[in-house]
């Protein structure tokens, strides 16, 4: 069997920066073990798989997204990465929208002119008082800490300035330990370039330093623009490869409820393509 791949960098207009990832597009699905397998091989934070569905409407194709170690609800880098696969191999018009089918819901993928938007659900968190002694010491940050917020997946901290956050030096093994996926790292920028910066850490799922998280934004955009009063911003990852993420909150006014459109975030980043080849499976 040989199946078409591709690798992708993404959150970036230039080659070897943003957050690589591999994807592979099929005619029908595969077993899980065998992405998994895949995965492994690829040795990147995340390899995406889609297919087309049948019977779904156009530009339909279901999605998932597995890291060298464990399959995830949502990654927004690799789905980035698939949707500029289907537009730039011809699987989609570029006035078509890519929508996929995910674990996460239905998700979807728009190109506007060199930068492709997606539209995700939002993942706020909710600030606590209480700090646990490993947390802290886990980023070896002192008391640089401003806020400690979470939320099902991730812990969410935010440190006194840019300068504290480029020159942290975790304790993966210790963040390991944390009974969450990983950690969001995010201070003010110190650019007016930029509205926030972050890093992110997520050694559980086999992730030490994400270079540029997608899903890590549909939590920032929510803290920051409560603290902004700002519902665009762009956002700059400060990983050793860095990227560059544009965010906009779809989120209701807090006395009316949700309707389908809302407690959305619109996150867009471009992408370029730089290794495609075939993966031969015997």
């Amino acid at each position: 069997m040989s199946l078409k791949i591709l690798q992708v960098d993404a959150f970036t207009n230039r080659p070897f920066a943003g957050n690589p990832a591999a994807v592979c597009v099929m005619d029908t699905p595969i077993e899980a073990d065998l992405m998994q397998a895949i995965a492994a091989e690829m040795n990147l934070s995340e390899t995406a798989f889609l297919w087309p569905l049948e019977g779904a409407t156009e530009g339909g194709y279901s999605l998932r997204w597995f890291t060298p170690a464990t399959e995830v609800d949502l990654c927004g880098h690799a789905t980035l990465a698939s949707a500029h696969v289907l537009w730039s191999e011809g699987y989609l018009k570029p006035e078509e929208t890519a929508r996929f089918s995910t674990k996460s819901g239905w998700l979807s993928a728009a190109k506007k002119e060199d930068w492709i938007e997606l539209d995700f659900p939002a993942q706020p968190v909710t600030v606590t008082s209480y700090v646990a002694p490993a947390l802290i010491k886990s980023l070896c940050c002192g008391g640089n800490i401003r806020t400690v917020a979470k939320n099902e997946v991730n812990y969410l901290i935010e440190l006194q300035s840019e300068t504290v956050l480029r020159s942290l030096e975790p304790d993966f093994a210790q963040i390991k330990k944390l009974p969450l996926h990983g950690i969001i790292v995010t201070a003010p920028a110190d650019s007016d370039e930029y509205d926030f910066v972050s890093r992110y850490f997520a050694p559980a799922v086999g992730i030490n330093e994400d270079p540029v998280t997608g899903s890590a934004h549909t939590s920032l955009a929510p803290y920051w623009q409560e603290k902004l009063g700002k519902s665009n911003m762009l956002a700059q990852q400060l990983s050793a490869r860095g990227g560059i993420i544009r965010v906009h909150c779809k989120l209701p006014n807090s006395n009316t409820a949700p309707t389908d459109s809302e407690n959305r975030i619109l996150i867009s980043g471009q992408a370029i393509t730089i290794l495609q080849g075939d993966l031969m499976i015997r």
